[in-house]
Parts: structure tokens; sequence; C-alpha cells
């Protein structure tokens, strides 16, 4: 499962990161799905940073990877790799501005196929992405 976030994020990414942490949670017991979360503030969101995050909301480092880059290879995964739509990213994020993003979680399978969107701001999408890792766990 993956989503795209950045630390000093307050608009979705407090939300989405509790939902894939309840996740993380629920799906303790099934080590074949891990949770990646992928900044879209790479200039500020360094690797110490991310760790720092991470720890906070206790990511199994094994199974929850904090992922950055250079800003184009971030905006061409987004738009290339994952099929969705995303605004430039900022080059100076420093005035506190909030950077465009999707809320939306991307379930890939194992073969890097995308198996489905789902908008972390709605239940239902929610409780569809759950079902839909339980079918695919079970498949």
């Amino acid at each position: 499962i993956a989503d795209f976030i950045y630390t000093k994020c307050t608009d979705t990414c407090p939300l989405q990161t509790a939902l894939m942490a309840k996740l993380q949670e629920e799906y303790a017991a099934k080590p074949d799905v891990h949770f990646v979360s992928f900044t879209v503030d790479p200039e500020r969101d360094t690797p110490d940073i991310l760790s720092v995050y991470a720890e906070k909301h206790r990511a199994d480092a094994k199974r929850w990877y904090f992922l950055t880059g250079r800003r184009d290879q971030v905006l061409r995964l987004i738009q290339e790799g994952f099929h969705l739509s995303v605004a430039a990213l900022p080059q100076n994020t420093d005035a506190g501005g909030v950077i465009p993003h999707t809320p939306r979680f991307v379930m890939v399978d194992k073969q890097a196929r995308i198996r489905g969107y789902y908008d972390s701001r709605e239940m239902a999408d929610f409780v569809r992405l759950k079902n839909d890792i339980d079918m695919l766990v079970k498949g």
C-alpha cells in the first residue's frame, strides 16, 4: 500500500499516516502486506527527518518504508509510475504553504501491478481497501 505525504503537512497527511498506522496494526500477522510512504517534499524531508516521522508513528521499519528522492524523480514516479496527477512541487516550501498532492492510497501487488486507488478521506474507500487487501492476500 503506497501513499504520498510530507512531514510538515497539516492537510490530509496526518489522516493518511494515521490510517496507514492502523493498517499496519491490523495486518501485523500478514507479512506479505507492506506499506510505502513517498514524500512530496524531498528537499525538506531528508532520510533523517523521515526516520523521526516514522518513529513517531510507530512504523515497523521492516514493513513500512518512508522514501524520498530527487524532485524530478518523485514527480515522474507519481505521474508515470502511479498514474496520478500532481501539481508541480513548489521549489521553495519554506513559506509553510501546502504542497498539492493526492490523498489516495494505491494498492500494488507483488508483480508491481496497480490493483486499486482509495481516497483516504472517504471511509467507504478505506473499508474497500481493507477488503481488497484481504482478497489479494488470500488469493
